[in-house]
């Protein structure tokens, strides 16, 4: 078993391409930035010498993913007020010295969903009650959505995450067990796969909702971006719903890391063709 993960800086020396340093990559060659983004692997007993290794070598900042996110906090100089709520951080940025801990998860979910709506005053359904879910609900709740429903299989998780948002936000949240296929009610506006299901290579696989439950006129996003058009996405616009993919969340993460970072606003086009290339190969 693997336990390491990434910690990655905005500054540094190259790396072996992969999906998300090719989309950065890419989008500092269009901007002609001077950075560079790279992959490093962190053990968790070494994760503080990594943090105190970006301080010493200048980085603007860095990512870190799982099993970092939450162990990563210590070794910050503060929160951001989402990452603060959700206790959870996936991008430092340094500034005027100190390394600020923000999470971007939920930040690029929105900014992708805002593209085809304003979820202010929105009922909203989330699928799973992991990082992900955990990111966008605080993000959703933030930005005003009128009521959010975690649907999820472990009930203590699920409810966490719901005392979560109900205590730390002013949006009203409910926990619905996942038992057999789920029906969305009636008045849904906005579905939201937060899972994994239907990742590659599981290309045929998708949550098990009820089918007839998906009306026109409903938005569904899927978090997935590898394959952009998962199994959930077909049928929901088979159905007349808009569709939203997951390409978007991880391009707009990228975006608001880089303005983070540099300053400069990203053009996400540029991001997203270069992840349609690698993801079409």
């Amino acid at each position: 078993m693997n336990f390491l993960s990434k910690i990655t800086g905005c500054f540094a020396m190259p790396a072996a391409e992969n999906p998300t340093v090719a989309m950065m990559d890419a989008a500092y060659a269009h901007h002609g930035i001077n950075a560079r983004y790279i992959n490093c692997e962190v053990a968790p007993e070494k994760l503080g010498d990594a943090v105190r290794g970006a301080r010493a070598m200048g980085w603007a900042g860095f990512n870190c993913s799982l099993p970092h996110k939450v162990a990563v906090i210590e070794h910050l100089d503060g929160l951001g007020e989402s990452a603060a709520i959700m206790e959870a951080v996936n991008c430092a940025v340094l500034r005027d010295g100190k390394l600020i801990g923000e999470n971007t998860d939920g930040k690029g979910f929105l900014k992708s969903l805002r593209e085809l709506t304003d979820p202010r005053g929105k009922n909203i359904v989330v699928l799973g009650a992991g990082g992900a879910s955990r990111a966008i609900c605080v993000e959703l709740a933030l930005v005003g959505a009128k009521s959010l429903t975690v649907v999820n299989r472990g009930r203590d998780r699920g409810e966490e995450l719901v005392r979560l948002i109900c205590d730390q936000t002013p949006v009203q949240a409910d926990f619905a067990p996942w038992e057999g296929s789920y029906a969305l009610p009636a008045d849904t506006d906005i579905l939201v796969n937060a899972t994994s299901i239907g990742l590659y290579p599981d290309l045929d696989a998708r949550p098990d909702l009820d089918l007839t439950s998906l009306l026109p006129g409903m938005i569904v996003a899927d978090i997935i971006p590898n394959p952009p058009r998962t199994k959930l996405l077909q049928e929901a616009q088979s159905r007349g719903c808009a569709v939203l993919d997951g390409l978007g969340m991880l391009v707009n993460q990228g975006v608001i890391n880089i303005k983070y970072w540099t300053g400069v606003d990203a053009d996400g086009s540029i991001m997203r063709k270069r992840l349609e290339e690698i993801f079409s190969a």
